[in-house]
């Protein structure tokens, strides 16, 4: 019995410090576990206040979005007005505007000017069309749709003149677009004229010699390969272009001279391609008068106010582009082939 005593006793007394051990190593974890609780409550504290701030941007973005776009209808809505301005119930003078080169893929396309012409022709309050010119010139074939244009509007509507008013420079081909106005109109200091035809390129012959490069051309046809700038020029060939350029530019002169007729004072020095003041285009009969598109509306049509009937892009589109999302045009625009020869 004793002994049982004692080894019981001795056994509990052999458990106590094990006790006291796994009591204060609890005691030792429970202050770092509380922090470790407190560090998780602040993440997902914190993770719900981003929650919330991100939900509120959400918001703000997408009301942001909204008033973009309705700010967008707006301004295309008030473009529409704008536009319908031109449908003024007040006698006017209508404008078009001719503006830098004249090429397919340019501002000053033919389909571009046609169109204008025709909505200021069939305007019923319009009296008067100015083609208001500022351009080198360009393509002969777009220069040639818009002559021809011209002169079948001003058959259709025999009651409204054209007049040509040229500003900084009207040569090449827009001097060949003012030639079939009834009157054509310039500042002293315009330049006007330049009646001729140019084509250029250039001749790397010596150069590929100089480098050591071969050049390989195949062709199906004798004349295939003509004009190639990494071939010597043939005679037959350089004889065969400048015929070209003769057939061009003598069409070029049939129109002035049909378009200015009699007023022409000059001599051939007039179709020599060169370029002249608006006061010697006066006295060699290539203008009819110096004066501005208002003098001529004022003065010459009697209704001053002027509206622009000049082809652009709609309201949206031009702001569309102005933001800078115009790739695809500009993409498109390059992508466009120009003609071998210019008016000039």
């Amino acid at each position: 019995m004793s002994e049982n005593h004692w080894g019981e006793e001795g056994a509990a007394g052999s458990r106590e410090p094990e006790r006291q051990r796994e009591s204060g190593e609890a005691s030792l974890q429970r202050p770092s576990t509380q922090k470790e609780w407190r560090l998780i409550e602040k993440v997902v504290s914190s993770l719900h206040v981003e929650h919330r701030r991100a939900r509120r941007w959400g918001i703000f973005f997408k009301l942001l979005t909204f008033v973009y776009l309705f700010s967008l209808l707006g301004i295309f809505w008030f473009g529409k007005q704008l536009d319908a301005d031109k449908m003024v119930p007040q006698a006017h003078t209508a404008i078009v505007e001719v503006k830098g080169p004249i090429m397919d893929d340019e501002e000053a396309s033919a389909d571009g000017i046609i169109r204008a012409l025709r909505n200021a022709f069939e305007a019923e309050k319009s009296q008067a069309v100015i083609l208001r010119i500022n351009s080198p010139g360009g393509s002969p074939v777009q220069s040639g749709y818009v002559y021809d244009e011209i002169k079948r509007l001003r058959a259709l509507h025999p009651e409204k003149k054209v007049y040509a008013v040229i500003a900084d420079i009207g040569a090449s081909g827009a001097y060949y677009i003012a030639a079939a106005a009834d009157e054509i109109y310039a500042d002293k200091a315009s330049l006007v004229g330049s009646i001729g035809v140019i084509s250029s390129s250039f001749g790397f012959v010596d150069l590929i010699d100089k480098l050591g490069v071969e050049r390989r051309t195949l062709t199906a046809g004798d004349n295939k390969a003509f004009l190639d700038p990494f071939s010597p020029l043939k005679d037959d060939d350089r004889e065969f272009w400048q015929t070209v350029l003769n057939t061009t530019h003598q069409q070029f002169i049939d129109q002035v001279r049909k378009g200015r007729g009699d007023r022409l004072k000059g001599g051939d020095e007039v179709f020599s391609g060169l370029v002249w003041t608006g006061e010697q285009a006066l006295e060699l009969g290539l203008i009819d008068g110096l004066g501005s598109s208002s003098m001529v509306a004022r003065e010459i049509v009697g209704a001053e106010k002027l509206v622009d009937y000049t082809a652009r892009p709609q309201a949206l589109d031009r702001l569309v582009e102005r933001l800078g999302i115009g790739v695809a045009k500009e993409l498109s625009l390059q992508l466009g082939l120009q003609d071998e020869y210019q008016l000039r």
